[in-house]
């Protein structure tokens, strides 16, 4: 298996040589050349609730030929030591695909772990250290600094916007010591983003070590990102003997892209609905086709909060035009604020369900579609991405209760003083080595 660019002019790499550069050298995102092809029967030996299991044999094809091949095993069971249960909560006609029982209590947790995991063996006698920068809304960097502190032969930048990510998701990304340091931007989340970007294409970061990123834009955060989907969608299929709907709370639709992947190589997944806040750039695509994106909009749903989202070059690649996308299987829907703090309302009224606010934009939008066509047909899940701990200045006053912090949370190690720049290489650059 290897990758090409998005953008058609760079040579193609194999799995560990795209995961260590993460961006492509003419600014493109890595996609697969080839695309395998399973159906159901393929897993019909395997536990799909064993989700080390399923991913090994999922991601498979994506390392053949690979020095990752003979690890992939290994890889999957250090990185997925955590459950991803697929629950139906009392009374719904709908699944949950709790995706916050990881280290940092969020979906991110998956593939940064998995993409540590990786790049620690290919990485194990490189010369110089590879240095991860990454851009966070909020849960990707909390759960990079997790996965890489004190590794050997890595240290990690993060980038946040200032004030832009709840008080919980900047303590997760400002306690870490060693390899690892968070810097805070004046600006917004598509700011730091771009920052990332421009450092890959800057020789002056290049000089001292190896760059690579562990945002969505790196292949290593992707395809691990497929495997909770399948796992999932085989269990649902199960079940019903029918395909499984996602409904995906969707930012900087590194999500999204890896649900359609799964699609796309056969696991059983129907419809899948991109279920976003205020930014609503890919909303506008689905509707019209017309690409558009704009400055971020600050919502509840902050680690949505990407008006330029990187990965819709991938979803562009998957279907590039209108027409790619008349089998109505890909949706979106934009979700407003009082719509988001009514459903965290109504589904605890309901069913007793507890949601962050990104969370609760998926719901939102299955309750739309709900109400459009009088039912949810088939088996549907909304994918639960945080644990709503991580926002209890939102959801404490909606419920007037508190909510419980898990163990993961609680244990976070004291805030450490972030430097803050202005949303310029020149200023990265100074803080870079200082």
């Amino acid at each position: 298996m290897q990758y090409v660019s998005t953008r058609g002019d760079s040579a193609p790499l194999g799995l560990s040589a795209t995961m260590s550069a993460g961006l492509a050298p003419d600014g493109g995102l890595f996609v697969p050349a080839q695309w395998p092809a399973f159906a159901p029967a393929d897993f019909a030996e395997r536990d799909s609730a064993d989700l080390p299991n399923v991913a090994a044999a999922v991601l498979a094809p994506f390392a053949a030929v690979d020095p990752l091949f003979t690890d992939l095993p290994a890889i999957c069971a250090e990185a997925f030591s955590f459950p991803a249960p697929l629950i139906q909560p009392p009374g719904a006609d709908f699944h949950v695909l709790e995706l916050f029982h990881g280290p940092t209590a969020a979906f991110k947790d998956f593939g940064a772990r998995f993409l540590a995991a990786s790049l620690a063996r290919t990485r194990a006698a490189a010369p110089k250290p590879l240095h991860i920068l990454v851009a966070t809304s909020g849960d990707t960097g909390g759960a990079v600094a997790a996965a890489f502190h004190r590794r050997p032969g890595f240290r990690v930048t993060i980038l946040f916007p200032r004030g832009l990510v709840s008080p919980t998701q900047e303590r997760q990304l400002t306690c870490w010591d060693d390899n690892v340091r968070a810097i805070a931007v004046n600006g917004a989340f598509d700011d730091c983003q771009r920052l990332v970007k421009g450092a890959f294409a800057d020789p002056r970061f290049r000089q001292n070590a190896d760059l690579s990123s562990a945002n969505s834009i790196n292949i290593g955060r992707l395809l691990p990102q497929m495997t909770y989907f399948a796992a999932a969608s085989l269990q649902l299929w199960r079940k019903t003997g029918a395909p499984a709907h996602f409904v995906i709370p969707s930012g900087n639709l590194g999500h999204a892209t890896a649900a359609l992947w799964a699609r796309r190589i056969g696991l059983p997944i129907g419809e899948i609905v991109l279920a976003h806040n205020a930014n609503r750039a890919m909303v506008d695509w689905v509707a019209t086709g017309d690409w558009r994106p704009h400055p971020t909009i600050a919502t509840l749903a902050s680690a949505m909060d990407v008006g330029n989202p990187s990965n819709a070059e991938r979803i562009h690649a998957l279907f590039p035009s209108r027409d790619a996308m008349a089998d109505r299987l890909l949706s979106a829907d934009a979700i407003n604020d009082a719509a988001i703090a009514a459903r965290i309302c109504a589904d605890y009224s309901a069913f007793g369900a507890l949601w962050c606010p990104h969370t609760a934009v998926a719901a939102e939008a299955l309750a739309l579609r709900r109400r459009g066509t009088g039912g949810v047909n088939g088996p549907w899940a909304i994918c639960a991405t945080a644990h709503p701990a991580k926002f209890p200045e939102i959801v404490e006053p909606l419920l007037a209760r508190s909510v419980p912090t898990p163990p993961a949370l609680a244990a976070l190690p004291p805030t450490r003083p972030a430097p803050v720049i202005a949303p310029s290489l020149e200023d990265l650059f100074d803080a870079w080595w200082n």
